[in-house]
Protein backbone atom coordinates (compact mmCIF):
# COMPACT_ATOMS: atom_id res chain seq x y z
CA UNK A 1 0.00 0.00 0.00
CA UNK A 2 1.56 3.37 -0.95
CA UNK A 3 0.12 7.29 -1.24
CA UNK A 4 1.05 9.95 -2.94
CA UNK A 5 3.32 11.58 -0.64
CA UNK A 6 6.67 13.35 -1.82
CA UNK A 7 9.56 15.00 0.03
CA UNK A 8 12.30 17.73 -1.49
CA UNK A 9 14.61 15.90 0.56
CA UNK A 10 15.44 12.03 1.60
CA UNK A 11 15.13 12.98 5.02
CA UNK A 12 11.56 13.91 5.00
CA UNK A 13 10.64 11.33 2.57
CA UNK A 14 11.98 8.87 5.93
CA UNK A 15 10.10 10.85 8.43
CA UNK A 16 6.83 10.45 6.54
CA UNK A 17 7.65 6.54 6.02
CA UNK A 18 6.99 6.22 10.03
CA UNK A 19 3.54 7.43 10.04
CA UNK A 20 2.85 4.53 7.68
CA UNK A 21 5.26 1.74 9.64
CA UNK A 22 4.17 3.19 13.14
CA UNK A 23 7.35 4.13 14.18
CA UNK A 24 8.03 6.36 16.98
CA UNK A 25 11.67 6.59 17.76
CA UNK A 26 11.22 10.08 19.72
CA UNK A 27 10.28 8.99 23.28
CA UNK A 28 9.07 11.21 26.25
CA UNK A 29 11.67 10.30 28.85
CA UNK A 30 9.27 12.07 31.69
CA UNK A 31 5.67 9.66 30.83
CA UNK A 32 5.34 6.84 28.32
CA UNK A 33 4.20 8.48 25.12
CA UNK A 34 6.33 8.36 21.85
CA UNK A 35 5.73 10.68 18.21
CA UNK A 36 7.42 9.43 14.93
CA UNK A 37 8.18 13.24 14.76
CA UNK A 38 11.26 15.26 16.94
CA UNK A 39 8.71 18.58 16.01
CA UNK A 40 6.15 16.60 17.92
CA UNK A 41 8.06 15.54 21.11
CA UNK A 42 9.03 19.09 21.22
CA UNK A 43 5.53 20.45 21.23
CA UNK A 44 4.94 17.46 23.70
CA UNK A 45 7.65 18.54 26.23
CA UNK A 46 5.59 21.97 26.99
CA UNK A 47 2.90 19.75 28.92
CA UNK A 48 5.26 18.77 31.38
CA UNK A 49 7.67 22.28 31.13
CA UNK A 50 4.56 24.75 30.89
CA UNK A 51 6.76 26.87 28.46
CA UNK A 52 3.89 28.78 26.07
CA UNK A 53 6.43 30.45 24.06
CA UNK A 54 3.26 32.00 21.28
CA UNK A 55 2.29 35.01 22.87
CA UNK A 56 -0.97 37.35 21.67
CA UNK A 57 0.32 41.05 20.92
CA UNK A 58 -2.89 42.16 22.05
CA UNK A 59 -3.52 40.83 25.36
CA UNK A 60 -1.42 39.02 27.86
CA UNK A 61 -2.49 35.38 27.01
CA UNK A 62 0.10 32.76 25.67
CA UNK A 63 0.17 29.42 23.87
CA UNK A 64 2.16 26.23 24.10
CA UNK A 65 1.51 26.00 20.21
CA UNK A 66 1.05 28.13 17.27
CA UNK A 67 -1.95 27.02 16.01
CA UNK A 68 -3.85 27.31 19.74
CA UNK A 69 -2.38 31.19 19.69
CA UNK A 70 -4.43 31.53 15.38
CA UNK A 71 -7.46 30.07 16.64
CA UNK A 72 -7.17 32.61 19.97
CA UNK A 73 -6.51 35.68 17.28
CA UNK A 74 -10.11 35.12 16.21
CA UNK A 75 -11.63 36.35 19.31
CA UNK A 76 -9.60 40.02 18.62
CA UNK A 77 -10.47 39.36 14.89
CA UNK A 78 -14.45 38.90 15.55
CA UNK A 79 -13.37 36.27 13.17
CA UNK A 80 -16.33 33.45 13.70
CA UNK A 81 -15.87 30.60 10.45
CA UNK A 82 -17.65 27.84 12.27
CA UNK A 83 -20.99 28.02 11.91
CA UNK A 84 -24.11 25.86 13.17
CA UNK A 85 -26.37 24.85 10.16
CA UNK A 86 -29.29 24.42 12.34
CA UNK A 87 -29.26 27.90 13.84
CA UNK A 88 -27.56 31.51 13.50
CA UNK A 89 -24.73 30.91 16.10
CA UNK A 90 -21.04 30.99 14.89
CA UNK A 91 -18.19 30.05 16.96
CA UNK A 92 -14.19 30.59 16.66
CA UNK A 93 -13.22 27.89 17.34
CA UNK A 94 -14.71 24.15 16.29
CA UNK A 95 -14.73 22.64 19.54
CA UNK A 96 -16.79 25.60 20.38
CA UNK A 97 -19.49 24.47 17.68
CA UNK A 98 -19.12 21.11 18.60
CA UNK A 99 -20.65 21.50 21.93
CA UNK A 100 -22.96 23.93 20.83
CA UNK A 101 -24.52 21.57 18.35
CA UNK A 102 -25.03 19.34 21.71
CA UNK A 103 -27.85 21.73 22.37
CA UNK A 104 -30.06 20.48 19.45
CA UNK A 105 -28.71 16.80 19.50
CA UNK A 106 -29.34 16.50 22.90
CA UNK A 107 -26.19 14.64 23.24
CA UNK A 108 -24.69 13.96 26.81
CA UNK A 109 -21.27 12.04 26.42
CA UNK A 110 -19.81 12.18 29.88
CA UNK A 111 -21.18 10.28 32.17
CA UNK A 112 -20.74 10.69 36.22
CA UNK A 113 -19.28 7.07 37.33
CA UNK A 114 -21.29 7.84 40.65
CA UNK A 115 -24.65 8.37 39.87
CA UNK A 116 -27.09 7.98 36.74
CA UNK A 117 -25.99 12.10 35.61
CA UNK A 118 -24.63 12.97 31.78
CA UNK A 119 -23.59 16.39 31.15
CA UNK A 120 -22.94 18.06 27.51
CA UNK A 121 -19.42 18.96 28.61
CA UNK A 122 -16.46 18.14 30.84
CA UNK A 123 -16.21 21.37 32.63
CA UNK A 124 -19.87 20.49 33.96
CA UNK A 125 -18.97 16.88 35.08
CA UNK A 126 -16.30 18.14 36.44
CA UNK A 127 -18.24 20.73 38.66
CA UNK A 128 -20.54 18.33 39.44
CA UNK A 129 -18.46 15.40 41.37
CA UNK A 130 -17.92 17.65 43.59
CA UNK A 131 -20.67 17.37 45.20
CA UNK A 132 -19.97 13.80 45.44
CA UNK A 133 -16.33 14.30 46.61
CA UNK A 134 -17.76 17.41 49.37
CA UNK A 135 -15.59 19.85 47.75
CA UNK A 136 -16.73 23.34 48.63
CA UNK A 137 -13.95 25.12 47.69
CA UNK A 138 -16.02 28.49 46.94
CA UNK A 139 -16.17 30.44 50.06
CA UNK A 140 -18.70 33.32 51.14
CA UNK A 141 -16.41 36.10 52.59
CA UNK A 142 -19.51 37.74 54.41
CA UNK A 143 -20.52 34.42 56.61
CA UNK A 144 -19.65 30.68 56.93
CA UNK A 145 -21.13 29.05 53.92
CA UNK A 146 -19.58 27.32 51.16
CA UNK A 147 -20.56 26.08 47.94
CA UNK A 148 -19.08 23.88 44.76
CA UNK A 149 -19.81 26.27 41.84
CA UNK A 150 -18.70 30.01 41.73
CA UNK A 151 -21.82 30.81 40.30
CA UNK A 152 -23.68 29.67 43.33
CA UNK A 153 -21.66 31.68 45.88
CA UNK A 154 -22.37 34.83 43.05
CA UNK A 155 -25.91 34.22 43.78
CA UNK A 156 -25.69 33.73 47.66
CA UNK A 157 -23.57 36.76 47.81
CA UNK A 158 -26.43 39.03 46.44
CA UNK A 159 -28.31 37.94 49.79
CA UNK A 160 -25.78 40.26 52.09
CA UNK A 161 -25.09 43.06 49.06
CA UNK A 162 -28.81 42.82 48.04
CA UNK A 163 -27.79 43.22 44.47
CA UNK A 164 -30.86 42.45 42.07
CA UNK A 165 -29.73 42.58 38.42
CA UNK A 166 -32.79 40.61 36.91
CA UNK A 167 -34.75 43.31 35.71
CA UNK A 168 -38.52 42.95 34.71
CA UNK A 169 -38.81 44.99 31.41
CA UNK A 170 -42.64 45.63 32.02
CA UNK A 171 -42.71 46.59 35.67
CA UNK A 172 -40.19 47.96 38.34
CA UNK A 173 -39.55 44.57 39.92
CA UNK A 174 -36.19 43.45 40.33
CA UNK A 175 -34.54 40.21 41.46
CA UNK A 176 -31.44 38.48 42.41
CA UNK A 177 -31.76 35.48 40.91
CA UNK A 178 -32.66 34.83 37.50
CA UNK A 179 -34.73 31.92 38.13
CA UNK A 180 -37.27 34.64 40.13
CA UNK A 181 -37.64 36.98 37.01
CA UNK A 182 -38.74 33.89 34.95
CA UNK A 183 -41.53 33.47 37.26
CA UNK A 184 -42.02 37.00 37.90
CA UNK A 185 -43.06 36.81 34.59
CA UNK A 186 -45.70 34.33 34.33
CA UNK A 187 -47.90 37.40 36.03
CA UNK A 188 -47.53 39.34 32.84
CA UNK A 189 -47.88 36.45 30.33
CA UNK A 190 -50.20 34.22 32.03
CA UNK A 191 -48.00 31.47 31.49
CA UNK A 192 -49.12 28.43 33.68
CA UNK A 193 -46.71 25.74 33.04
CA UNK A 194 -47.51 23.03 35.65
CA UNK A 195 -50.01 21.10 35.03
CA UNK A 196 -51.21 18.60 37.91
CA UNK A 197 -50.85 14.96 37.02
CA UNK A 198 -54.18 13.25 37.16
CA UNK A 199 -54.19 10.13 36.04
CA UNK A 200 -57.11 8.15 37.08
CA UNK A 201 -60.24 8.73 34.84
CA UNK A 202 -63.87 7.81 35.43
CA UNK A 203 -65.51 6.06 32.70
CA UNK A 204 -68.81 7.64 33.45
CA UNK A 205 -67.78 11.04 32.95
CA UNK A 206 -64.43 13.62 31.81
CA UNK A 207 -63.59 13.61 35.44
CA UNK A 208 -59.92 13.06 36.29
CA UNK A 209 -58.62 12.66 39.97
CA UNK A 210 -54.40 12.46 40.99
CA UNK A 211 -55.04 9.56 43.44
CA UNK A 212 -56.96 6.54 42.74
CA UNK A 213 -59.18 7.07 46.25
CA UNK A 214 -60.36 10.36 45.16
CA UNK A 215 -61.43 8.49 41.60
CA UNK A 216 -63.71 5.71 44.15
CA UNK A 217 -65.08 8.12 46.25
CA UNK A 218 -66.27 10.33 43.32
CA UNK A 219 -67.74 7.12 41.62
CA UNK A 220 -69.25 6.08 44.88
CA UNK A 221 -70.72 9.35 45.51
CA UNK A 222 -72.05 10.63 41.95
CA UNK A 223 -72.36 7.47 40.06
CA UNK A 224 -73.70 5.17 42.64
CA UNK A 225 -74.73 7.28 45.77
CA UNK A 226 -73.57 4.26 48.26
CA UNK A 227 -73.69 5.50 51.91
CA UNK A 228 -71.45 2.66 53.28
CA UNK A 229 -70.65 4.72 56.49
CA UNK A 230 -73.30 3.72 59.54
CA UNK A 231 -73.87 5.63 62.55
CA UNK A 232 -73.37 3.53 65.48
CA UNK A 233 -75.64 5.72 67.59
CA UNK A 234 -78.35 6.84 65.20
CA UNK A 235 -78.21 4.38 62.19
CA UNK A 236 -77.67 6.90 60.21
CA UNK A 237 -75.57 6.60 56.71
CA UNK A 238 -72.74 8.80 55.00
CA UNK A 239 -70.61 8.82 52.09
CA UNK A 240 -67.34 9.45 53.62
CA UNK A 241 -65.86 8.38 56.80
CA UNK A 242 -64.92 12.21 57.77
CA UNK A 243 -68.65 12.71 57.21
CA UNK A 244 -69.82 9.89 59.79
CA UNK A 245 -67.07 11.52 62.04
CA UNK A 246 -68.28 15.04 62.17
CA UNK A 247 -71.52 13.90 62.58
CA UNK A 248 -70.69 11.70 65.75
CA UNK A 249 -68.63 14.89 66.80
CA UNK A 250 -71.47 17.20 66.41
CA UNK A 251 -74.66 15.28 67.44
CA UNK A 252 -73.32 12.48 69.78
CA UNK A 253 -70.78 13.70 71.55
CA UNK A 254 -72.14 13.02 74.76
CA UNK A 255 -72.12 9.37 75.99
CA UNK A 256 -73.46 7.63 79.19
CA UNK A 257 -71.48 4.71 80.11
CA UNK A 258 -72.02 2.06 81.77
CA UNK A 259 -70.89 1.48 85.17
CA UNK A 260 -70.26 -1.92 84.94
CA UNK A 261 -68.15 -2.31 81.72
CA UNK A 262 -66.77 -0.36 79.30
CA UNK A 263 -69.97 0.13 77.39
CA UNK A 264 -70.93 3.26 76.72
CA UNK A 265 -74.31 4.41 74.60
CA UNK A 266 -75.56 8.11 72.72
CA UNK A 267 -78.46 8.20 74.70
CA UNK A 268 -79.61 7.68 78.06
CA UNK A 269 -82.66 4.60 77.27
CA UNK A 270 -80.36 2.80 75.52
CA UNK A 271 -78.12 2.64 78.39
CA UNK A 272 -81.18 1.64 80.47
CA UNK A 273 -81.86 -1.53 78.27
CA UNK A 274 -78.65 -2.59 78.44
CA UNK A 275 -78.62 -2.64 82.67
CA UNK A 276 -81.07 -4.54 82.41
CA UNK A 277 -80.08 -6.98 79.69
CA UNK A 278 -76.73 -7.28 80.54
CA UNK A 279 -76.58 -6.66 84.37
CA UNK A 280 -79.88 -7.20 85.54
CA UNK A 281 -80.25 -3.47 86.48
CA UNK A 282 -83.24 -1.65 86.87
CA UNK A 283 -86.11 -4.38 87.23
Amino acid sequence: MCCVETGSEYGDLSRHIRVHAREKPHLCHMCDKAFSKCGDLNRHMRVHTGEKPHKCHMCDKAFSESGSLNTHMRVHMGEKPHKCHMCDKAFSKSGDLNRHMRVHTGEKPHRCHMCDKVFSESGSLNTHMRVHMGDKSHKCHMCDKAFCKSGDLNRHIRVHTGEKPHKCHMCEKAFSKCGDLNRHMRVHTGEKPHRCHKPYKCSLCNKSFSRSNDLQRHSRDVHNNIRPYHCPYCGKTFETNSDLKCHCDRRHCQTYSCRHCVECFARRDQLEKHLLKSHNEGT
